[in-house]
């Protein structure tokens, strides 16, 4: 089972690295690598389990979080009190967003940022992404609010992009009257 010190903290320079594309099939360590992801991001939304393993909460892991610099994340959403959507994207691309942008008022968070950040992360509304499942079959998801943010979130530590690197140093509220916060 993961544990929260499998994660990689932002001082490691592997979560700098852009990833590479991933060949299909998958191999038998990276369908493990996704499956104890789902696993970790799911438990780590369930209070009692989050406790109960010691699980930081997270919504979303990407694989060089993990020292696996390969292009995929995990996203699991709860969207409804113990109900979650899993989303398995491999090889994502951006393919469109919103003009609308928005940011999360209590700031963004992330497995590999263990400490407090001051800031706005700018983020589009709404995303649509293209990407491959775990068979190999290209599928398209879209996503709004904080699905997008969690989407644009994963999908930057494919680039080697942290969210704190989108907080504006000199003024981390800059724009803040530009965009709607949720």
């Amino acid at each position: 089972m993961l544990k929260t010190k499998d994660i990689l903290d932002e001082k490691n320079k592997i979560l700098r690295t852009v990833s590479k594309e991933v060949e299909f099939p998958l191999t038998e360590k990276d369908k493990k690598t996704i499956n104890d992801m789902i696993e970790y991001l799911t438990n780590s939304q369930i209070e009692e389990l989050a406790e109960k393993y010691d699980l930081r909460p997270g919504m979303g892991m990407a694989a060089v979080q993990l020292g696996i610099p390969k292009r995929y994340f995990v996203v699991v959403h709860e969207y409804e009190e113990g109900k979650f959507d899993t989303y398995v994207l491999i090889n994502p691309k951006i393919i469109s967003n919103s003009e609308e942008r928005i940011y999360v008022t209590d700031g963004e968070g992330c497995l590999s940022v263990n400490r407090e950040t001051i800031g706005i992360t700018p983020r589009y509304a709404r995303v649509t992404l293209e990407a491959y499942d775990m068979d190999g079959n290209k599928i398209r998801v879209r996503g709004r609010e904080e699905l997008a943010i969690a989407f644009q979130h994963e999908y930057d530590h494919l680039n080697g992009i942290l969210f704190t690197d989108k907080i504006d140093k000199k003024n981390p509220f800059k724009d803040e009257d530009k965009m709607r916060g949720i």
